[in-house]
């Protein structure tokens, strides 16, 4: 792990982005954890996020990148605030663009805002999490039929590592089986686990640990 994952785990933890305890998910498991980007919702958290999500652009995927593309709703501020973060701790100049909902008929027209992806584009796909993969279908249904543009993969804030419903396979691995397009994460749960595991959150009550392997045992992939 990565010094700057440690430090996004922190990060989450002391905003209380990242919780423990039990809820409940959509898929209707119980969950030792909770992940919410929509806690990070201050102006301090926001820059702190866009960081992370420029440092594991680059990280992963190099630093020539045209477009960081935000599928509506929750990805809009994050293609915004990476792209602007990029330039500020990775000197890496990129443009933003997001869709709307629905199409528009007046002014600039269409449902894309921001830089418009064009043949030859390098674009990167950022999002909060992945669950059924829903946000990410419809984005690679919106940018494939754009001749010669070039998708260098998705970034996710966390990688919850965890088969579907219908198949033992995580969301994650669906996008990359079904559109050969790489998914990739700030951090895992796993890494998650084994912060835990060192003891760094004192506060949180030890059999935590335990579900949180427990879980990983019955659902992860």
């Amino acid at each position: 792990m990565e010094n700057w994952q440690r430090e996004f785990i922190q990060f989450i933890f002391k905003n209380e982005a990242l919780r423990f305890g039990e809820f409940k998910t959509k898929s209707m498991r119980l969950s030792p954890y909770f992940f919410n980007a929509g806690g990070l919702n201050t102006g301090a958290a926001t820059l702190e996020l866009g960081k992370y999500y420029a440092k594991a652009i680059t990280h992963f995927m190099g630093k020539k990148q045209d477009i960081i593309y935000g599928p509506a709703y929750k990805g809009i501020p994050l293609s915004v605030m990476a792209s602007m973060q990029l330039q500020a701790i990775e000197n890496v100049e990129s443009a933003y663009c997001f869709n709307r909902k629905e199409s528009k008929d007046h002014g600039e027209k269409g449902l894309l805002v921001g830089k418009q992806p064009t043949a030859g584009s390098d674009i990167v796909i950022i999002d909060d999490v992945i669950t059924a993969g829903t946000s990410i279908r419809e984005t690679l249904d919106l940018l494939t039929p754009i001749a010669g543009i070039n998708i260098k993969g998705v970034i996710v804030a966390v990688d919850r590592q965890e088969k579907g419903i219908e198949k033992p396979i995580s969301a994650l691995q669906e996008i990359k089986e079904d559109f050969g397009i790489d998914v990739y994460s700030i951090i895992t749960m796993e890494q998650i686990i084994e912060m835990l595991s060192e003891g760094e959150f004192s506060q949180v009550d030890a059999s935590i640990l335990k579900k949180m392997n427990e879980y990983r045992s019955q659902y992860g992939v």
